[in-house]
């Protein structure tokens, strides 16, 4: 089975030499976001998620559009919060991406709160349920009817279409029960956060009953970190130097800054974190560090080239398909990633 292998935009904010220390050469800006991509894109990255943020970073539609005009090959995976935005508008928006990009567009769903507003769990989902329905028939050039809790809308499909003439993969991810059902029913791409090999595997066959109940079939996705050198004790030696300056007040107000902070995902992080050893590490090669100032994916694959692939393998072979990766600073760990560990991948593309 091919692998899709994926790189980070870091539009949110989430870029350091030392992991909870400002450097204003590394904070979200057109000019840095821009190279972490075009880095990406020139070391043969499939894909590359851009991220959404509302506190943190810049705005990742708008910066979608411009790196389309940047980039040759790579996919451009962009976040967009169900609920955020006019739903016609955001549909003309992704089609015009996806047309200046030469059809390398894929959509990344998001299910967090809205800025300025909170909802419980259920009719969160159930907005974003309608929402990505809806939008995957605006995608496809279809006429909507659709009456819903959170969707109200009778509307033709924008004249501006996608190149293939269809919706892009959604990717979407989600643990509490609600995101679960609606990842079954109307995503394409199930994400998942880093965990246990025999974690990911159960997840994988739990999401694969609940699509069946669907009627549908789902590809699978893991997003972690990775920290890769020459030696197993030279990556090692690099994820404790990231967290060196890191002290807990400050990890605890960054994983606090985002939307998602209290989610069923950020939790299982948490717990992860929790059943690791003194040194960090829930099992071998899987260091929970990171995620002592991040709210999101908290922990990286760390090893030697061989020991990467292989952990990446693992995964594979428990029916990942796709990898969405990063690493601190991010261009310094693409390039060594693409160096030493991407070679040793047979990967593509999902389509």
């Amino acid at each position: 089975m091919t692998m899709e292998v994926a790189w980070f935009g870091a539009l949110c904010d989430d870029d350091y030499e030392f992991l909870g220390v400002p450097d204003p050469a590394l904070a979200s800006s057109w000019e840095h976001c821009s190279d972490i991509v075009r880095t990406a894109d020139r070391n043969g990255f499939d894909n590359v998620l851009l991220p959404s943020g509302y506190a943190l970073g810049i705005d990742t539609v708008a910066f979608a559009s411009a790196i389309a005009t940047h980039t040759e090959n790579i996919k451009l995976l962009v976040a967009v919060r169900m609920g955020e935005m006019h739903l016609p508008q955001l549909a003309r928006q992704l089609a015009t991406i996806d047309q200046i990009s030469g059809g390398r567009l894929n959509i990344n769903i998001i299910s967090s709160d809205i800025p300025g507003e909170k909802l419980e769990s259920a009719p969160r989902y159930q907005r974003t349920a309608e929402w990505m329905h809806v939008l995957r028939a605006l995608l496809n050039g279809e006429s909507v009817d659709f009456h819903g809790d959170f969707v109200d809308l009778a509307i033709d499909p924008p004249r501006v279409r996608t190149v293939s003439g269809n919706c892009p993969p959604l990717y979407f991810g989600g643990f509490s029960e609600p995101a679960k059902e609606t990842a079954a029913a109307h995503a394409d791409v199930f994400l998942t956060w880093p965990d246990t090999v025999a974690s990911v595997a159960a997840t994988v066959e739990d999401m694969r009953e609940r699509a069946e109940r669907h009627g549908r079939e789902l590809r699978y996705g893991l997003r972690s970190h990775v920290i890769v050198r020459e030696t197993e004790a030279e990556a090692r030696t690099a994820a404790d130097r990231l967290v060196s300056r890191l002290d807990p007040e400050t990890g605890e107000a960054i994983r606090g800054k985002s939307l998602d902070a209290a989610s069923v995902g950020v939790q299982r992080q948490s717990a992860l974190r929790g059943d690791a050893d003194d040194a960090g590490y829930a099992e071998a090669n899987l260091w929970t560090g990171v995620g002592r100032a991040r709210s999101g994916a908290g922990a990286a694959i760390v090893g030697d080239p061989d020991q990467v692939a292989a952990k990446l393998q693992a995964y594979q072979e428990v029916g990942v398909e796709a990898f969405i990766l990063s690493g601190y600073p991010h261009i310094a760990e693409c390039g060594l990633f693409a160096e030493h560990v991407l070679p040793r991948l047979d990967h593509a593309p999902l389509r």
